[in-house]
């Protein structure tokens, strides 16, 4: 009985250490999924969307960024003021658009507001700053989690580096801005979010350090002219392929799990010698 208790236990820890190593990786992947049909849903409706109601909530849009330019208040808005930001540009509590960082693969629906089911599933908007459509005296701020063990979302923000690029796909607008600045400061200070006059800014935020969480990173970029199709193609690859850590580890523990498991109940299992007769 004893040993056959013994053999349950190690197969349940064998089990429970499986799924703890498996998880970040599954969730990352059922998260992705998630990311991914939600993108695909938005250019979907995109399709059947009339061009005049484009038009329309580009002006709409455009009215708002050109009211908060002057705002000192912009960032603490009041209830009415969040409730309007909330219906700009169709959202509904749906995407309003997409976001696309090349250089850490990242592809993120964008929602209005920094609620935590926002944050939970993509990139937010920051109420006060510019809605994401670009134009002279605008500042857009797009705030993601970091560090969750089941999406990445702007985990990898850090490994961004001035020159890199990152694309926004909002209504019928494409807008690619080049880093041009990483600062990192405490969460009350907003001075580098900041609208200038003349300038297109957009900035990307996340806390940091990673797990830590007591400042933000500000990754700011400046509007460029979008990179053409063939452009992209003409790059040249590494000779080697990334692969993501989260993929690799499991890939290696789960065996090694698996033969530590079979020699504890191989040893577990063997009898020991019986003693001489005399």
């Amino acid at each position: 009985m004893k040993k056959h208790f013994s053999t349950i236990l190690l197969v349940s820890i064998f089990f429970i250490g499986l799924s703890v190593l498996l998880y970040p990786t599954l969730a990352n992947y059922v998260n992705s999924k998630h990311q991914s049909r939600a993108i695909a849903e938005y250019v979907a409706a995109l399709a059947n969307t009339d061009p005049a109601q484009f038009d329309a909530e580009l002006e709409e849009a455009r009215a708002y960024n050109r009211a908060i330019r002057n705002d000192s208040a912009r960032f603490a808005p009041d209830e009415a003021e969040l409730e309007a930001f909330h219906h700009m540009l169709g959202a509904n509590n749906t995407a309003i658009g997409y976001i696309e960082i090349p250089a850490i693969r990242v592809d993120l629906p964008l929602y209005l507001g920094t609620e935590e089911s926002v944050l939970q599933a993509g990139a937010g908007v920051m109420p006060g700053s510019s809605l994401p459509i670009g134009g002279e005296s605008t500042h857009t701020v797009l705030t993601g989690h970091r560090g969750l063990p089941s999406s990445r979302l702007f985990t990898d923000l850090d490994q961004l580096a001035p020159g890199d690029t990152f694309v926004l796909f909002v209504l019928n607008e494409v807008l690619t801005y080049e880093v041009d600045q990483i600062r990192i400061v405490l969460p009350e200070e907003l001075d580098d979010l900041a609208i200038e006059e003349g300038k297109d800014y957009c900035t990307l935020v996340t806390c940091t350090p990673y797990g830590i969480n007591t400042h933000r990173m500000l990754v700011r970029g400046h509007r460029i002219d979008n990179i053409e199709a063939d452009t992209v193609s003409a790059r040249v690859t590494a000779d080697a392929i990334q692969v993501d850590t989260l993929l690799v580890t499991p890939v290696v523990a789960a065996p090694m799990l698996l033969v530590l498991l079979v020699l504890l109940m191989t040893r577990g299992g063997r009898k020991k010698p019986g003693k001489g007769k005399k």
